[in-house]
């Protein structure tokens, strides 16, 4: 090659789309004529980026914890063969810590006019919607010297919804419920059950059931089974104010309060009874009103999806109002909220006889299972003065729940794996004693 024609193709390398050459190369392309007109060869092979068609499929929806699969289908319409790295680029919280990079990036080869399907795996770490951003893709030509780079925008959304943990809980608990129900030997007795039918009298059961005129037009005694009255109104409130955003081993008690909230929807619904849902701190984060049994936990989870702590004190006079508006009728309200004691005795006390004069009240809190590890600590002063301060913290919490007791609410106060089945427990036992 002539100088001025050596001279004028080295001008146009320099001239390439910034992006396309490797770092390094430049100098020593600039020094070998051979090598840079197979660079040039290199890059007027690779398939152009521009030209490829994408488009999605796959999941949805996905609980926190478990995995979204996420299709990007990939045809290459040009002449060439598409010799690519991919990168499906979504938010940080898609993925576990230090897995982004194996799970978004991509090797792929599509032949001229063929398409190709790929997998993102999601496993997000936060509860809302997770939007797709670009898809960038690296087209190598057959030599591996240029590149041609280019992003394509890809709309997908998956929304992250509760884990609902404590749905192992709900075999046992239904069991209980169909006890009460009368559907097996076991028989209760409630100011507020309804009588349901007559069964032939089993050793242990109690006596004062017992139809003695029913026994008396036949042969073998018969008692009455008893069931619990039927479509009552149930309204989960969930605190989302400041203290719903101290975190309890790895989540917020918000977290906590939204897993035992669904299952005392699942369980109440089962029962025959009506549920709606409260978010509130200073205005109304979230509300669920009407839905049948089957469309309940569909609604509830999707509401709960977008739920966030707000770092705001919570309005317990609006709250109240709120809540008193959402259940016109005599209703159970379960409140799920702090047992510190500045937010009950400043917000919550004063505003609760207006709850309770109307409503049957269930107050129910998390409580941190460090401060119990806490309590029982020994062996060093450090440790002493743990327990104290510990010991101390858990007495304020005991001083609140009898506050709240006496003004006739049932409280419960549980570690967030305990919080879920004792609050179905407590629903089961108001219900029992037909004080719904």
């Amino acid at each position: 090659m002539a100088p001025t024609g050596r001279a004028a193709f080295l001008a146009a390398l320099a001239s390439l789309p910034v992006g396309i050459l490797e770092p390094g190369w430049a100098g020593i392309l600039a020094a070998n004529t051979p090598l840079a007109l197979a660079c040039a060869c290199d890059y007027a092979l690779a398939a152009p980026v521009r030209r490829l068609l994408l488009t999605r499929s796959g999941d949805t929806s996905v609980r926190l914890g478990d995995t979204a699969d996420v299709t990007l289908t990939l045809t290459n319409p040009s002449r060439r063969t598409l010799r690519a790295h991919l990168r499906d680029a979504w938010p940080p919280s898609s993925w576990q810590p230090g897995t982004e990079t194996t799970a978004s990036r991509h090797r792929l080869t599509v032949p001229a006019g063929e398409r190709r399907r790929i997998t993102t795996w999601l496993r997000p770490t936060r509860r809302g919607d997770r939007h797709a951003d670009r898809v960038t893709i690296r087209s190598y030509g057959p030599l591996g010297l240029f590149t041609r780079q280019g992003t394509h925008k890809v709309p997908w959304t998956v929304r992250v919804l509760p884990p609902f943990t404590s749905r192992k809980h709900l075999p046992a608990k239904l069991a209980r419920l169909r006890e009460l129900d009368g559907r097996t030997s076991v028989l209760t007795r409630g100011e507020g059950t309804e009588f349901d039918s007559l069964r032939a009298y089993v050793p242990g059961d109690d006596t004062r059931s017992i139809d003695w005129r029913a026994t008396a037009r036949q042969t073998s005694v018969a008692v009455r089974t008893w069931r619990p009255e039927r479509d009552r109104h149930i309204l989960l409130v969930l605190d989302t104010g400041r203290t719903s955003a101290a975190r309890v081993g790895n989540a917020p008690r918000l977290d906590a309060s939204m897993d035992a909230a669904l299952l005392l929807a699942a369980l109440a619904s089962r029962a025959g009874d009506r549920v709606d849902l409260l978010a509130y701190d200073r205005r109304v984060r979230a509300l669920v009103q009407g839905r049948t049994s089957r469309d309940l936990l569909p609604s509830l989870v999707t509401a709960m999806a977008h739920l966030e702590p707000e770092l705001t004190e919570t309005d317990a006079r609006g709250l109240t109002a709120t809540a008193l508006r959402t259940a016109p009728r005599r209703s159970l309200i379960v409140l799920l909220t702090t047992l510190d004691a500045a937010p009950v005795e400043e917000g919550l006390l004063p505003v609760l006889p207006q709850l309770t004069r109307r409503h049957t009240v269930l107050v129910a809190s998390v409580a941190d299972p460090h401060i119990a590890h806490m309590a029982t600590a020994r062996g060093t002063t450090e440790k002493v003065y743990e327990a104290a301060a510990a010991a101390q913290h858990q007495a304020e919490r005991h001083r609140t729940a009898e506050k709240l007791r006496r003004h006739g609410v049932t409280v419960v106060d549980a570690t967030p794996d305990e919080l879920a089945p004792a609050l179905a427990d407590a629903y089961l036992a108001l219900k029992s004693a037909g004080r719904l």
